[in-house]
Protein backbone atom coordinates (compact mmCIF):
# COMPACT_ATOMS: atom_id res chain seq x y z
CA UNK A 1 0.00 0.00 0.00
CA UNK A 2 2.02 3.65 -0.86
CA UNK A 3 1.52 6.02 0.69
CA UNK A 4 2.26 9.52 -0.17
CA UNK A 5 3.69 11.77 2.85
CA UNK A 6 4.08 15.22 2.69
CA UNK A 7 3.45 15.79 6.55
CA UNK A 8 6.95 16.27 9.02
CA UNK A 9 3.61 15.64 11.94
CA UNK A 10 2.01 12.40 10.32
CA UNK A 11 0.96 10.48 12.69
CA UNK A 12 1.41 7.17 11.15
CA UNK A 13 4.99 7.65 11.45
CA UNK A 14 5.11 7.34 14.82
CA UNK A 15 7.14 4.70 14.69
CA UNK A 16 10.45 6.97 12.87
CA UNK A 17 10.69 9.40 14.93
CA UNK A 18 13.69 9.96 17.71
CA UNK A 19 15.49 7.81 16.01
CA UNK A 20 18.76 9.20 17.12
CA UNK A 21 17.42 8.96 21.17
CA UNK A 22 19.03 5.63 22.01
CA UNK A 23 18.03 5.84 25.35
CA UNK A 24 13.87 6.40 24.54
CA UNK A 25 14.65 3.70 21.69
CA UNK A 26 15.95 1.33 23.77
CA UNK A 27 13.17 1.46 26.52
CA UNK A 28 10.26 1.44 23.90
CA UNK A 29 11.46 -1.04 20.96
CA UNK A 30 11.99 -4.29 22.30
CA UNK A 31 8.66 -3.63 24.62
CA UNK A 32 6.43 -2.53 21.09
CA UNK A 33 8.13 -5.86 19.80
CA UNK A 34 10.04 -3.80 17.12
CA UNK A 35 12.97 -3.39 15.52
CA UNK A 36 14.08 -0.66 12.91
CA UNK A 37 16.09 -2.04 9.49
CA UNK A 38 18.02 0.74 7.81
CA UNK A 39 19.12 0.28 4.03
CA UNK A 40 17.69 -1.76 1.17
CA UNK A 41 20.24 -4.65 1.72
CA UNK A 42 19.58 -4.53 5.69
CA UNK A 43 15.98 -4.88 5.11
CA UNK A 44 16.21 -7.64 2.62
CA UNK A 45 18.29 -9.98 4.68
CA UNK A 46 15.73 -9.28 7.34
CA UNK A 47 12.71 -10.62 5.03
CA UNK A 48 14.64 -13.39 3.43
CA UNK A 49 15.52 -14.44 7.27
CA UNK A 50 11.57 -14.57 7.28
CA UNK A 51 10.64 -11.34 9.50
CA UNK A 52 7.91 -9.35 8.68
CA UNK A 53 7.65 -5.52 7.85
CA UNK A 54 4.59 -3.38 9.41
CA UNK A 55 5.59 -0.23 7.42
CA UNK A 56 8.65 0.83 5.17
CA UNK A 57 9.72 4.76 4.85
CA UNK A 58 11.53 5.58 1.49
CA UNK A 59 12.47 8.07 -0.83
CA UNK A 60 11.07 7.31 -4.74
CA UNK A 61 14.12 6.39 -6.23
CA UNK A 62 14.60 3.62 -4.09
CA UNK A 63 10.88 1.81 -4.61
CA UNK A 64 11.64 0.06 -7.55
CA UNK A 65 14.69 -2.00 -5.32
CA UNK A 66 12.31 -2.55 -2.52
CA UNK A 67 9.24 -3.42 -4.31
CA UNK A 68 10.39 -7.18 -5.19
CA UNK A 69 11.62 -7.38 -1.41
CA UNK A 70 8.07 -7.02 -0.21
CA UNK A 71 6.35 -9.45 -2.98
CA UNK A 72 8.90 -12.06 -1.95
CA UNK A 73 7.53 -11.30 1.78
CA UNK A 74 3.87 -11.16 1.17
CA UNK A 75 3.42 -14.88 2.03
CA UNK A 76 4.65 -14.44 5.56
CA UNK A 77 2.36 -11.26 6.08
CA UNK A 78 -1.25 -11.47 7.77
CA UNK A 79 -3.57 -11.07 4.94
CA UNK A 80 -3.16 -7.35 4.86
CA UNK A 81 -1.01 -4.85 3.23
CA UNK A 82 1.79 -3.00 4.75
CA UNK A 83 2.13 0.56 4.47
CA UNK A 84 5.26 1.80 2.39
CA UNK A 85 5.60 5.59 3.10
CA UNK A 86 7.26 7.39 0.51
CA UNK A 87 8.88 11.00 1.09
CA UNK A 88 11.07 13.37 -0.31
CA UNK A 89 14.41 12.39 0.63
CA UNK A 90 14.56 16.64 2.57
CA UNK A 91 11.56 15.55 4.29
CA UNK A 92 12.82 11.62 5.31
CA UNK A 93 16.05 13.75 6.69
CA UNK A 94 13.20 15.20 9.02
CA UNK A 95 11.49 12.37 10.15
CA UNK A 96 13.95 10.34 11.17
CA UNK A 97 16.89 13.06 12.32
CA UNK A 98 19.40 11.87 10.12
CA UNK A 99 20.68 10.81 6.58
CA UNK A 100 19.29 7.45 5.73
CA UNK A 101 22.01 4.90 4.53
CA UNK A 102 20.74 4.38 0.68
CA UNK A 103 16.88 5.78 1.87
CA UNK A 104 15.11 3.22 3.51
CA UNK A 105 14.21 2.28 6.42
CA UNK A 106 11.73 -0.55 7.67
CA UNK A 107 9.84 -0.99 10.98
CA UNK A 108 9.78 -4.53 11.68
CA UNK A 109 7.90 -7.36 13.61
CA UNK A 110 10.53 -8.14 16.66
CA UNK A 111 10.32 -11.91 16.48
CA UNK A 112 10.69 -14.09 19.79
CA UNK A 113 13.93 -15.42 21.00
CA UNK A 114 15.06 -19.00 21.33
CA UNK A 115 15.62 -20.01 24.63
CA UNK A 116 19.17 -21.51 25.11
CA UNK A 117 18.70 -24.59 25.07
CA UNK A 118 17.55 -24.25 21.65
CA UNK A 119 20.57 -22.51 20.65
CA UNK A 120 22.71 -25.19 21.60
CA UNK A 121 20.95 -28.12 21.02
CA UNK A 122 18.47 -27.11 17.23
CA UNK A 123 15.87 -29.43 16.00
CA UNK A 124 16.60 -27.99 12.68
CA UNK A 125 20.53 -27.65 11.95
CA UNK A 126 24.11 -28.65 13.67
CA UNK A 127 24.80 -28.20 17.12
CA UNK A 128 27.07 -25.17 17.00
CA UNK A 129 30.43 -26.08 17.94
CA UNK A 130 31.75 -22.68 19.00
CA UNK A 131 30.27 -19.67 20.26
CA UNK A 132 30.34 -15.94 21.58
CA UNK A 133 29.27 -14.79 24.57
CA UNK A 134 28.56 -11.42 25.13
CA UNK A 135 28.98 -9.81 28.62
CA UNK A 136 27.61 -6.42 29.35
CA UNK A 137 28.77 -4.67 25.68
CA UNK A 138 26.59 -2.33 25.85
CA UNK A 139 28.19 -0.30 22.34
CA UNK A 140 25.98 -0.86 19.86
CA UNK A 141 28.55 -0.77 16.95
CA UNK A 142 30.58 -3.00 18.78
CA UNK A 143 27.89 -5.64 18.77
CA UNK A 144 26.97 -5.08 15.20
CA UNK A 145 30.40 -5.82 14.27
CA UNK A 146 31.29 -8.68 16.53
CA UNK A 147 27.95 -10.39 14.87
CA UNK A 148 29.62 -9.81 11.44
CA UNK A 149 32.60 -11.11 12.17
CA UNK A 150 31.05 -14.34 13.96
CA UNK A 151 29.02 -14.35 11.01
CA UNK A 152 32.09 -14.07 8.37
CA UNK A 153 34.10 -16.56 10.43
CA UNK A 154 31.72 -19.39 11.26
CA UNK A 155 30.77 -18.69 14.70
CA UNK A 156 27.67 -21.23 15.39
CA UNK A 157 25.63 -18.63 17.62
CA UNK A 158 25.95 -15.19 19.88
CA UNK A 159 24.56 -15.55 23.07
CA UNK A 160 24.10 -11.71 25.01
CA UNK A 161 24.26 -11.46 28.94
CA UNK A 162 21.25 -9.44 30.39
CA UNK A 163 22.75 -6.47 30.27
CA UNK A 164 24.41 -6.29 27.08
CA UNK A 165 23.12 -3.37 24.48
CA UNK A 166 20.29 -5.00 21.86
CA UNK A 167 21.69 -6.92 18.93
CA UNK A 168 18.34 -5.64 16.79
CA UNK A 169 18.93 -1.80 17.79
CA UNK A 170 18.96 -0.17 14.53
CA UNK A 171 22.77 0.83 14.52
CA UNK A 172 23.93 -2.75 15.67
CA UNK A 173 21.76 -3.85 12.86
CA UNK A 174 23.29 -1.67 10.21
CA UNK A 175 26.69 -2.50 11.37
CA UNK A 176 26.53 -5.99 11.58
CA UNK A 177 25.14 -5.52 7.22
CA UNK A 178 22.22 -7.73 8.37
CA UNK A 179 23.95 -10.79 9.26
CA UNK A 180 22.15 -10.67 13.29
CA UNK A 181 19.31 -12.17 10.70
CA UNK A 182 21.47 -15.43 10.27
CA UNK A 183 23.44 -15.67 12.96
CA UNK A 184 21.23 -17.90 15.66
CA UNK A 185 21.59 -15.93 18.94
CA UNK A 186 19.48 -14.78 22.00
CA UNK A 187 19.90 -13.43 25.44
CA UNK A 188 20.68 -15.68 28.26
CA UNK A 189 18.57 -15.78 31.29
CA UNK A 190 20.76 -15.09 34.07
CA UNK A 191 24.74 -14.34 34.08
CA UNK A 192 27.34 -15.15 34.75
CA UNK A 193 24.96 -18.05 36.41
CA UNK A 194 23.94 -19.12 32.54
CA UNK A 195 27.53 -19.72 32.36
CA UNK A 196 27.08 -23.23 33.91
CA UNK A 197 24.42 -24.62 31.49
CA UNK A 198 27.56 -23.89 28.41
CA UNK A 199 29.64 -25.98 30.41
CA UNK A 200 27.02 -28.96 31.25
CA UNK A 201 26.27 -28.93 27.45
CA UNK A 202 29.73 -29.68 27.19
CA UNK A 203 31.56 -26.11 26.08
CA UNK A 204 34.84 -24.77 27.27
CA UNK A 205 34.37 -21.74 28.66
CA UNK A 206 36.87 -19.52 27.63
CA UNK A 207 37.28 -15.67 28.50
CA UNK A 208 39.36 -13.26 27.37
CA UNK A 209 40.88 -11.14 29.59
CA UNK A 210 44.15 -9.43 30.53
CA UNK A 211 44.33 -10.86 33.68
CA UNK A 212 46.89 -13.00 35.07
CA UNK A 213 47.07 -16.67 34.72
CA UNK A 214 46.00 -16.12 31.16
CA UNK A 215 47.20 -18.69 28.50
CA UNK A 216 47.38 -17.30 24.97
CA UNK A 217 45.71 -17.35 22.07
CA UNK A 218 47.71 -19.78 20.41
CA UNK A 219 47.76 -22.29 23.55
CA UNK A 220 44.17 -22.23 23.52
CA UNK A 221 44.02 -23.46 20.01
CA UNK A 222 46.45 -25.86 20.82
CA UNK A 223 44.18 -27.51 23.26
CA UNK A 224 41.88 -28.49 20.49
CA UNK A 225 38.46 -28.26 22.24
CA UNK A 226 35.74 -29.92 20.53
CA UNK A 227 32.94 -26.88 22.03
CA UNK A 228 34.15 -23.73 22.58
CA UNK A 229 32.48 -20.45 24.19
CA UNK A 230 34.22 -17.56 23.77
CA UNK A 231 33.57 -15.17 25.87
CA UNK A 232 34.12 -10.86 25.87
CA UNK A 233 33.79 -8.63 28.67
CA UNK A 234 32.64 -4.43 28.36
CA UNK A 235 34.40 -2.25 26.70
CA UNK A 236 35.18 -0.20 30.29
CA UNK A 237 36.25 -3.53 32.84
CA UNK A 238 36.41 -6.42 30.68
CA UNK A 239 35.07 -9.33 32.21
CA UNK A 240 33.14 -9.20 35.67
CA UNK A 241 35.18 -10.78 38.46
CA UNK A 242 32.14 -12.88 38.83
CA UNK A 243 32.65 -14.31 35.41
CA UNK A 244 35.92 -14.60 35.89
CA UNK A 245 35.61 -16.99 38.51
CA UNK A 246 33.92 -19.52 36.20
CA UNK A 247 35.33 -19.77 33.30
CA UNK A 248 37.45 -23.07 32.41
CA UNK A 249 40.21 -20.92 30.32
CA UNK A 250 41.38 -17.45 31.03
CA UNK A 251 42.68 -16.00 27.09
CA UNK A 252 44.91 -13.39 26.22
CA UNK A 253 45.91 -12.37 22.97
CA UNK A 254 49.19 -11.20 22.99
CA UNK A 255 50.51 -7.26 21.90
CA UNK A 256 53.30 -5.46 20.67
CA UNK A 257 54.25 -2.21 20.13
CA UNK A 258 53.44 -0.88 23.70
CA UNK A 259 49.89 -1.85 22.71
CA UNK A 260 48.13 -3.20 25.66
CA UNK A 261 44.66 -4.34 24.53
CA UNK A 262 42.58 -4.34 21.05
CA UNK A 263 38.87 -2.78 20.67
CA UNK A 264 37.05 -5.86 22.29
CA UNK A 265 35.11 -6.20 18.80
CA UNK A 266 38.93 -6.24 16.81
CA UNK A 267 39.94 -9.05 19.62
CA UNK A 268 36.47 -10.81 18.38
CA UNK A 269 37.97 -11.07 14.84
CA UNK A 270 40.98 -12.37 16.11
CA UNK A 271 39.52 -15.36 18.40
CA UNK A 272 37.03 -15.75 15.40
CA UNK A 273 40.11 -16.30 12.75
CA UNK A 274 42.31 -18.20 15.45
CA UNK A 275 39.82 -20.99 16.60
CA UNK A 276 38.11 -21.42 13.43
Amino acid sequence: MLLDVTDLADPRLRDYRDLTDVALRVKTEEPEGLYMAESTNVIARAIRAGHRPRSVLLAPKHLELVEPLLERATGAWDGGETPVFVAEEELLQQIVGFRLHRGAIAAMHRPELPGVAEILRPADRPAPRRIAVLENIVDHTNVGAIVRSAAALGVGAVLVTPSCADPLYRRAVRVSMGTIFQVPWTRLGSWPGGMVELQEAGFVVAGMTLGEGAISMDELVAEAHEKLALVFGSEGHGLTPAADRLLDRRVTIPMAGGVDSLNVAASSAVAFYATR
